[in-house]
């Protein structure tokens, strides 16, 4: 069992800056970002894979940025140019198994609780 927590959500102001934070409790082969708003379906936003290979949805490109720092077992989420429809919740996910499939929610294994994030005008 690998326990994920998410942190550094919050509020900010169109345009702005907000940094995420996926604390886990061991080390994890596959990361990735999600967000889901109620009725919809979950979005993937980021992923980063064992060998550090990054993906991005087109709808954060130039915008989100996911780094990991192995030592703290810590992902990341930089989150730059924020947009109203950035607003929603933010999960974390791991794939302890190493299949490393981008921004797919079938094979994440273990999820945070998510993170709030809202982005006013």
């Amino acid at each position: 069992q690998v326990q994920l927590v998410e942190s550094g959500g919050g509020s900010a102001q169109a345009g702005g800056p907000l940094r995420l934070a996926c604390a886990a409790s061991a080390s994890v082969l596959c990361m990735v970002w999600f967000r889901q708003t109620p009725g919809k379906e979950r979005e993937g936003v980021t992923s980063i894979d064992r060998y550090g290979r990054t993906t991005y949805a087109d709808s954060v490109k130039g915008r989100f940025t996911i780094s990991k720092d192995n030592a703290k077992n810590t992902l990341y989420l930089q989150m730059d140019s924020l947009k109203p429809e950035d607003t929603t919740m933010y999960y974390c996910a791991a794939d302890i198994l190493g299949r490393c499939v981008p921004l797919s929610t079938r094979f994440y294994n273990f999820w945070g609780q998510g993170t709030q994030v809202t982005v006013s005008s």
